[in-house]
């Protein structure tokens, strides 16, 4: 009702001078900041390879909105921190909004609504979606100007809970909800995106995680022949079927191991020892060693490295298994393996700072596609981090921060007969840091 009658908004007075609100300001835009990152997507232009792929199954007759401004309106919109749909509707009016969409932000037609945007995300097929997968793909490799020596393929799920009636939606005991549980990969040493693929709530089968690391291997050394491939992951995606084909393939592989009865009898007498050594120093103490081992399921001996650790909370024993063929345990260990830990961190920034766990679509198939938006977006915020940002204080900012820093610029907008004019706040206390970020984004008008 307050939006109906138009309520204006006061607040406490200053000198006598009553403080009133209201939205009348005109072509003002909250997220001026957005036109640093429609310069990096003009430039490597990965909304475009996406969309190219895509099937328009509308009559061109009535369309008012292509498959490339409905992507890059919602794109956009995400890396800005409006992961719902639903704000499509009052962002469809915002000056800059239309700008980054390559639209006037004063005379040409207002953007999507929401109606029109769930239609889009609806739309899509298994085919297109297979396709935006591949593309994905190929932006990854594509971001490298010369072959990388090694790739380090980090594999990881993580839960997005789901309420109502939606397709695959599992109950998960462990999360203890029912969730879908999407599969994120990245590489391990830059934090760039590889893939995003939707799940149901269910850890994957050792096949199923074949399929995906064959064809993202595939895909690789067509690009890199020579290039080293490391698969790191957790004990869940520890298979006899994984095994099997990063051996035949070529791929290393460093992966958790859940504890067995003959893994421990085999580290017994090293776990002794740290706990012996604890006992006599009273600090913590970490011991590293390691055996081959076969399970009945596994077609031959593994490499198997423990950690008998012994602390102030008692004994803390884990196990990896690797075909590396590296000496320093310690080294395979620490430096290798617990190093995946940064990948937590590239998720948190997907899920929790781009909202992807947004996968509220009855559809599941239109909640994969929303997952592959929000991986656009992590994509592109990724990239204008690492070549913008250099030398910034934000140069290893979270999304978060540089949404807050930088995107969320208050601006006037007023469209001349000659050019568009933006006024920022004369009071924005990060000048001298956007005239470098510009001078790094823009080089060709800098005069």
């Amino acid at each position: 009702m307050l939006k109906d009658t138009k309520q204006l908004v006061f607040f406490k007075g200053i000198s006598g001078k009553k403080v009133e609100v209201d939205f009348d300001g005109g072509q003002m835009s909250s997220d001026s900041g957005l036109l640093f990152l429609r310069e990096l997507e003009s430039e490597l232009g990965i909304i475009d390879r996406i969309v190219n792929v895509m099937r328009d199954p509308r009559h061109a007759a009535y369309v008012k909105h292509d498959l490339l401004e409905l992507t890059k309106q919602r794109v956009f919109q995400i890396a800005a921190g409006y992961e719902d749909g639903n704000d499509c509707s009052q962002l469809r009016k915002d000056p800059v909004m239309k700008m980054v969409c390559e639209k006037l932000p004063g005379t040409d037609p207002d953007l999507a609504s929401q109606p029109t945007m769930s239609r889009f995300e609806n739309a899509l097929s298994s085919t297109d979606l297979y396709r935006i997968a591949q593309a994905l793909l190929d932006v990854f490799i594509d971001s490298y100007q010369t072959a990388p020596e090694a790739i380090v393929l980090d594999f990881d799920d993580t839960a997005d809970a789901t309420y109502g009636n939606q397709q695959l939606s599992f109950f998960n005991a462990y999360h203890d909800s029912y969730c879908y549980m999407p599969l994120h990969v990245y590489e391990g040493k830059s934090g760039k995106l590889i893939t995003t693929i939707l799940r149901p709530g269910k850890r994957p089968s050792g096949k199923e995680v074949v399929s995906i690391l064959k064809r993202i291997t595939k895909a690789i050394r067509a690009a890199w022949p020579e290039v080293g491939i490391i698969f790191r992951g957790d004990s869940h995606y520890s298979s006899p079927e994984v095994f099997d084909f990063c051996n035949a393939h070529n791929v290393k592989y460093i992966l958790g191991l859940t504890p067995r009865k003959p893994m421990l009898v085999n580290a017994d007498s090293l776990i002794k020892q740290a706990k012996e050594l604890y006992a006599l120093e009273n600090k913590p103490v970490k011991r590293f060693g390691e055996f081959n081992y076969r399970a009945k399921s596994w077609s031959a001996q593994q490499r198997v490295i423990v950690k008998a650790e012994h602390n102030g909370k008692g004994a803390n024993t884990r196990f990896i298994v690797t075909n590396l063929e590296h000496a320093n345990l310690k080294f395979v260990y620490q430096d290798i393996y617990c190093d995946r830990g940064r990948m937590e961190l590239m998720i948190k920034e997907h899920k929790n700072h781009l909202l992807s766990d947004r996968t509220s679509c009855s559809r599941f198939k239109a909640n994969q596609f929303r997952l592959f938006l929000h991986s656009l977006a992590y994509v592109l915020l990724h990239a204008f981090r690492e070549k913008y940002l250099k030398g910034t204080q934000w140069a290893t900012a979270q999304f978060n921060t540089i949404q807050k820093r930088l995107f969320k610029i208050g601006a006037r907008v007023r469209q001349l007969s000659t050019k568009i004019k933006i006024s920022l706040p004369s009071s924005f206390p990060n000048q001298q840091e956007y005239y470098k970020i510009w001078y790094s984004c823009c080089p060709q008008f800098v005069t």
